[in-house]
């Protein structure tokens, strides 16, 4: 699957998914180690992403559990099609009443209709939801069991059960066994904490905002089109706003929403009015727009403080290379 972390990091980079170290190499021990992922932090850094890139940069099969409070057993693992069954009850209502002639005994007819329950009770009418269909698939698969937060205490330990062994018994049918271990991620955008069990079976990665650098790289990956001064400055402009006390910080995103935004409205560089005008599209809570309207002048004071940093640092550099030379030799 992967030779190495390098080989990791390159193929999630030919699937457009730009990635550090410690990202490539929690992805290449979970495909050597056969270990499910645990994947937590903010929302919308990139976690799903993660599973589906994964999934496609290895060829497999996204199967993918959305999890929500109240999930059960049913909704996650298999469930009997009764409307299905009624429907062959019907049909074969006449076969039915061949089978109870001769019967003295309502016990005896009883026993005869029971011998029949592998007929209803079988492949044919159990409904797979995507725990099971990653289970019973014939081609290597990747189950991604998203936001596994918000599922309930009760589902977690019913999930811990079924990635201990990769099986499950149907009563009515007996065990099945997984054909190939599916690749596991699980996500968490941390609204409870998971139990230490769960933690305990799976390897552990957090991922965090990118650093400037990396978000410029993702920029430049997943719009293209965007001119580089313009990356480098809503980049800037993200790192600030996410350094104030909002109720939801703007993620990567909303950062690639945002530079879509200003490429639509044609815009070639941050400015009081632009930025106001689109900072609906970075924060999703109007307390958090007002207090970054009322920081805006200060952000952009900051942002143009340190472009001129940067602009005389070239300048002072080989002056300051001089005197080192001149004190050497």
């Amino acid at each position: 699957m992967f030779d190495s972390v390098e080989k990791v990091q390159q193929s999630l980079a030919d699937q457009d998914f730009i990635c550090d170290k410690k990202i490539a190499t929690v992805v290449f021990l979970a495909a050597k180690l056969e270990k499910p992922v645990l994947v937590e932090g903010p929302a919308g850094v990139g976690k799903t992403e993660l599973a589906k890139t994964v999934a496609a940069a290895t060829g497999r099969n996204l199967i993918r559990l959305q999890c929500y409070e109240g999930l059960d057993e049913a909704k996650a693992l298999y469930e009997w099609e009764y409307s299905k069954q009624l429907l062959y009850t019907q049909i074969l209502k006449e076969k039915f009443t061949g089978l109870m002639d001769g019967a003295s005994t309502i016990r005896e007819a009883a026993r005869r209709i029971g011998e029949e329950d592998s007929v209803f009770f079988s492949d044919n009418f159990i409904v797979a939801r995507p725990l099971l269909q990653a289970i019973t698939a014939d081609e290597p698969t990747l189950l991604l069991v998203d936001e596994v937060d918000k599922s309930d205490p009760e589902f977690e330990a019913f999930l811990l059960e079924v990635l201990s062994d990769f099986q499950v018994t149907v009563p009515e049918i007996g065990t099945i066994v997984a054909k190939s271990r599916p690749l596991v991620f699980l996500t968490s955008n941390n609204a409870r904490e998971m139990s230490d069990a769960l933690k305990r079976r799976c390897l552990h990665l957090y991922i965090d905002y990118p650093t400037e650098e990396l978000e410029v790289r993702i920029l430049e990956t997943k719009v293209p089109e965007a001119a580089k001064q313009l990356i480098e400055d809503l980049v800037g402009m993200m790192h600030r706003l996410r350094q104030l006390d909002l109720k939801k910080a703007p993620s990567i995103s909303e950062t690639l929403d945002w530079a879509r935004a200003l490429l639509a409205l044609n815009a070639s560089e941050l400015n009081e009015d632009v930025v106001n005008q689109t900072f609906s599209v970075i924060l999703k809570y109007e307390g958090d727009v007002r207090k970054a309207e009322s920081e805006l002048s200060k952000l952009l004071q900051k942002k143009q403080g340190e472009a001129a940093a940067q602009a005389a640092t070239p300048s002072q550099t080989p002056s300051a290379t001089a005197v080192k030379k001149g004190a050497l030799h």
